[in-house]
C-alpha cells in the first residue's frame, strides 16, 4: 500500500485538448501531457470546465497527498513533471493505483506484465528509478501476481516525488503563478494585504 493512498482516484488525461478544456487560463501552455494513461480523468456531470479557487491551490502546498487527490492538481503536477522530463513517475504511480483496484484476477497477469515491461524492466520505454533489488522482487511477484505486487515499487516512487519533485513544484513559476492568478481572481484586494511568498514553508502556514 503506497502511503495509505489506496482511496485516491486513479485518474489521468485523455489528451492535451482535455487539459486545455479543464484548466483554461490556469496552465501556461496548451501542449501538455499528451500520452494516454490507463484510466482517463472523469468529467463533471455538466461537462463544464471547473475553475480553481485560491483555497484549492493553496491546499496543494500542505502535502503531496493533498495535491494528487485533487484531479486538477494531479494534472498540473503531471505537467510540471513533464517539464522536468520525469513524468514517468506520476504515470507509474497512477498505473499502480489502477492495477491495485482491479479485482479481475484473470487480468492481473497481463496488466502486471504490461506495467513491468513499460516502467520497471531495464531499458523500459518509461523506466522509473528503482533499486535493482526492488526490480528483481517485482519481477518475481508478477509470476504469481496479486493486487499488491507493485506496492513497494510504487511507494519508492511516491517517496521520490515527495522528497524531490514536489518541493521544486512548490517553488516553481508554474505553481506560484497559478497561486497568484487564483488569489487575484478570488480576492482582488487580497494580494495587496498579504504578500505572496515563494517560500513553500510560508505557504503552508
Amino acid at each position: 500500500m503506497c502511503k495509505g493512498l489506496a482511496a485516491l482516484p486513479a485518474t489521468c488525461l485523455r489528451s492535451a485538448k482535455d487539459i486545455k478544456h479543464r484548466l483554461g487560463f490556469l496552465l501556461p501552455k496548451p501542449e501538455t501531457w499528451t500520452e494516454h494513461c490507463s484510466v482517463p480523468i472523469k468529467k463533471d456531470k455538466t461537462g463544464a470546465s471547473q475553475r480553481l479557487s485560491w483555497h484549492e491551490v493553496k491546499e496543494w502546498s500542505e502535502s503531496l497527498q493533498r495535491l494528487v487527490i485533487h484531479k486538477n492538481g494531479l494534472v498540473i503536477f503531471a505537467e510540471f513533471l513533464r517539464t522536468e522530463y520525469s513524468e514517468e513517475n506520476i504515470k507509474f504511480w497512477l498505473e499502480c493505483e489502477a492495477y491495485r483496484k482491479d479485482k479481475t484476477s484473470a487480468k492481473l497477469a497481463f496488466k502486471a506484465r504490461k506495467i513491468f515491461d513499460e516502467y520497471i524492466a531495464v531499458d523500459a520505454p518509461k523506466e522509473v528509478n528503482l533499486e535493482a533489488q526492488i526490480r528483481e522482487k517485482v519481477k518475481k511477484n508478477i509470476l504469481e501476481p496479486t493486487s499488491s505486487c507493485f506496492d513497494e515499487a510504487q511507494s519508492k516512487i511516491y517517496t521520490l516525488m515527495e522528497k524531490d519533485s514536489y518541493p521544486r513544484f512548490l517553488k516553481s513559476k508554474m505553481y506560484l503563478d497559478l497561486l497568484s492568478q487564483t488569489q487575484t481572481k478570488s480576492h482582488p484586494k487580497f494580494k495587496e494585504q498579504i504578500p505572496l511568498s515563494s517560500d513553500p514553508q510560508h505557504a503552508r502556514a
